[in-house]
């Protein structure tokens, strides 16, 4: 079954490769891309709603992902950005930053790191934070027969464990590699890390918490489930980023901006992120590299 993936993807690149340039464009709908697996979640979450009504964040499908994707998009209408999206879903997340620099895609639905923002900033503008800086903590996600990781109960327990990430993702490669591990492997794709620690081939990778789903993750083969009591906090603040080459950029981007500090204003993005369990009790939960706070504090 190999090969047909194999064409899927191919098939992939190749309606990507020939994608007209948006600029100059005047079709009322804009193109977006996602990840399908994020749009499923979306959808049932909404469940025939708008995305623009949503004032209640809590209940099952929520992820950091959707609040993103929902916050975006009602900041946008508040700055008065009007235009409605036309969805393509698949296996995009490289491929955004592309898109994004040739002007094919308007914004990222999924938040960037600043750190991975700011190496683009020649091609996007960035937003304000939308998870400041101190927010951010990942769950420890593992196969749940990993007695290995379900046993550590302090930072010297990672000693004789292994984690996976990519130097790509600037923000989790620097915050894992804070951390006393046995050995932190490279793989550039997401799946292929979640593939790797579902197999047990490492023992753990950093995701957002999903306390709607149990704060377990399952794609096909894949099962993952987080650490119930101990985060990791990952050193950054996370962003949106719009397209500088897209014909509707800028006036999005200032419309972001605005919509933004509505939403701010009014406590609504910290309480979305809050009520999708994403923003952790930390009365529930011991911070795993807590040391690292001393960066935040001294800045």
């Amino acid at each position: 079954m190999a090969w047909i993936q194999t064409t899927k993807q191919i098939l992939c690149i190749v309606l990507f490769s020939l994608l007209p340039s948006v600029h100059g464009s005047s079709e009322k709908r804009v193109q977006m891309y996602i990840r399908d697996d994020v749009y499923v979640d979306y959808q049932k979450f909404l469940a025939g709603r708008s995305a623009l009504d949503i004032t209640d964040f809590s209940g099952g499908y929520i992820r950091r992902d959707v609040v993103d994707m929902i916050i975006v998009q009602q900041a946008l209408l508040l700055g008065g950005f009007k235009k409605k999206f036309l969805y393509q879903t698949g296996n995009v997340n490289f491929r955004n930053t592309s898109l994004l620099r040739q002007g094919k895609l308007l914004l990222s639905f999924d938040s960037y790191w600043l750190a991975d923002a700011e190496a683009e900033q020649s091609h996007v503008f960035i937003s304000d934070a939308v998870i400041e800086y101190g927010q951010y903590y990942g769950g420890i996600y593992y196969a749940p027969d990993n007695m290995r990781v379900q046993k550590v109960k302090q930072l010297d327990d990672l000693a004789e464990l292994t984690a996976v990430s990519t130097p790509r993702w600037r923000t989790d490669w620097q915050t894992l590699s804070l951390l006393p591990l046995k050995r932190l492997e490279v793989e550039h794709s997401w799946v292929a890390q979640a593939h790797m620690v579902s197999m047990q081939w490492v023992d753990f990778m950093l995701m957002p918490l999903m306390p709607s789903k149990g704060n377990e993750y399952k794609l096909a083969d894949i099962h993952l489930i987080a650490h119930k009591n101990l985060v990791v906090l990952l050193l950054g603040s996370r962003h949106f980023v719009v397209s500088r080459r897209h014909v509707d950029g800028e006036r999005a981007f200032k419309a972001l901006q605005i919509g933004l500090n509505i939403l701010r204003e009014k406590g609504a993005i910290r309480k979305a992120y809050t009520e999708a369990g994403f923003i952790p009790d930390l009365s529930q939960f011991k911070v795993l590299n807590a040391t690292d706070m001393k960066l935040i504090e001294s800045r």
